[in-house]
């Protein structure tokens, strides 16, 4: 039954604001600024948010976080996100635990001992899991970074100290030191040889090859290569490249020619996969030459952003030159980052997940996610229009590489803006110097990324992209460009214009270096 209530004429004995009433001007607006406790009646709703200027006066918190979270509502959902490596999920019990840490500075040791240790247990197991010496003769040492680029950073360091000092003792000149590795490592590595002015010797892809070839980089070492770079797991394909035979080529290269040049693994990616779906792969420290190791926590290792870390064979790959030794925060204590302060949080959740899942449970996600991207990459063939180009199964990262089969008036770019007008944030890029020609798309695969929904619904989409972009023609298609070029242009308003022209080409001084890389999302 619906019950009807009557309108009542009774005022309630109140002075009302009659003046509100004596101030519309002629356009049938009135003057009087209105204010309201609610965020969208307040006077900050009216307004932009300051973007350049510290505001003169304070907005209240709840004001504040509704409006600078609708301004976040336009970036793209994470778990659509196809193109990142990073971690986009974790348990309610972890962000709690992050959470509670916010407030917590990992540099004070003394402070939050618990906390220390608590890194000092993940350096540990991460070594274990890497396999290092157990002999009783060497030492291994470890750090925890704010990601892998900081890891790589203090390796490289480490590499170019030592090889200084060798030659130092030697009597040689050290002031042209070099560094070997494959054209398609990540752009940290191209940063620290300019960083730290170190030569890069580049082992160049080919239109077969995707990554490093062992040869080929043992032959580019010299008295003043100080390492060389091996990846386990390339950003562009997800192949593992040979450490094995890096290993043994270099070995004897050193021992004939009297060289100790050593080797640095870049695991950023595949440290967390490798050892649970493919434990057979010898790339670690069971390899006589690897000096070194790093890690992100915060792509395979399950912790949101950013954590990594850095392990080293014995405390003799670490000069003691780079340590410092501090005592104002209240103790004694040895620091090596590049950094000083960081959030305790990120340590605390890769501690978090290696207890929570321990080996058995990396395991099952990590073949799950290289069993969806076997599929994937099975869906995606069986609809005739791509080419395979990542590794499968166990031999690669979990992610498909792929590109077009047949040659369109699109591209792989094309599609992946279509993509993007589905909500999907699939990156399309050219292969690494030498085999630039050849485009590509990626797909991650992630924790959160659910075969039965997100697989079928990825394909489902590239397919229909694939359709409405073979039904127009070349004219067409140039419209559609421009009306892509045109969208971007408005949604880049407000970046530095500085580091990109209109055509979107970048000047000599960005970080394509010398042989113009173009660099994929990690």
């Amino acid at each position: 039954m619906v019950h009807l209530s009557t309108i009542s004429h009774k005022r309630h004995h109140r002075k009302r604001d009659q003046h509100k009433h004596n101030n519309v001007n002629k356009n049938g607006t009135d003057n009087m600024v209105y204010s309201s406790s609610g965020v969208y009646g307040s006077r900050f709703a009216v307004d932009e948010l300051p973007k350049n200027h510290l505001p003169d006066q304070e907005m209240p918190s709840n004001i504040a976080y509704k409006l600078i979270s609708d301004e976040l509502a336009l970036d793209s959902k994470p778990i659509l996100n196809l193109a990142s490596f990073v971690t986009t999920y974790m348990e309610p019990e972890a962000e709690q635990l992050m959470t509670d840490s916010l407030n917590k500075n990992f540099i004070d040791y003394e402070e939050y001992p618990a906390t220390c240790d608590l890194q000092n247990r993940c350096v540990a197991m991460i070594g274990h899991l890497f396999n290092v010496p157990e002999n009783g003769e060497e030492e291994p040492m470890g750090v925890t970074t704010v990601g892998s680029s900081e890891a790589i950073m203090l390796a490289v360091l480490a590499m170019k100290k030592r090889w200084q000092n060798r030659r130092k003792e030697q009597g040689k000149d050290y002031s042209r030191p070099n560094m070997v590795m494959g054209a398609n490592v990540q752009v940290c590595w191209e940063k620290a040889a300019r960083y730290f002015e170190i030569e890069e010797k580049y082992v160049f892809c080919t239109q077969t090859r995707y990554v490093l070839d062992p040869q080929e980089a043992v032959d580019l070492v010299d008295e003043n290569t100080i390492g060389i770079c091996v990846i386990l797991g390339s950003t562009y394909t997800g192949e593992y490249e040979d450490a094995q035979k890096v290993d043994q080529l270099l070995r004897e290269k050193n021992e004939k020619m009297g060289y100790e040049c050593p080797i640095h693994i870049d695991a950023a990616s595949g440290g967390f996969v490798a050892p649970f779906v493919n434990p057979d792969l010898v790339w670690d420290f069971r390899l006589p030459t690897v000096v070194s190791i790093n890690a992100s926590g915060h792509k395979y290792g399950l912790v949101y952003p950013g954590i990594g870390i850095s392990i080293w064979r014995s405390k003799e790959c670490l000069p003691k030159e780079l340590i410092f030794n501090i005592n104002y925060l209240g103790a004694d204590q040895a620091s090596f980052t590049l950094n000083f302060s960081k959030g305790a949080s990120n340590v605390i959740a890769l501690y978090y997940q290696l207890v929570r899942l321990g080996f058995s449970g990396y395991k099952a996600i990590m073949m799950n996610l290289t069993n969806d991207a076997i599929y994937l990459a099975e869906k995606l063939e069986a609809s005739g229009c791509w080419e395979i180009m990542s590794a499968r199964g166990i031999e690669g990262l979990p992610l498909v590489a792929f590109r077009l089969k047949e040659k369109h008036y699109f591209d792989e770019y094309d599609v992946a803006k279509e993509l993007r007008q589905r909500q999907w944030v699939v990156p399309a890029y050219t292969m690494a110097p030498n085999a630039k020609d050849l485009k590509m798309l990626r797909i991650v695969l992630r924790e959160d990324f659910d075969k039965d929904q997100d697989v079928i619904c990825s394909c489902r989409d590239l397919n229909a992209s694939i359709e409405r972009l073979s039904s127009l023609d070349k004219k067409q298609m140039e419209g559609v460009r421009e009306l892509n070029n045109s969208r971007e242009e408005t949604s880049s308003h407000g970046r530095n214009p500085h580091h990109q022209d209109k055509k979107g080409a970048k000047h000599g001084h960005s970080l394509q270096g010398k042989f113009g890389k173009s660099h994929n999302v990690c």
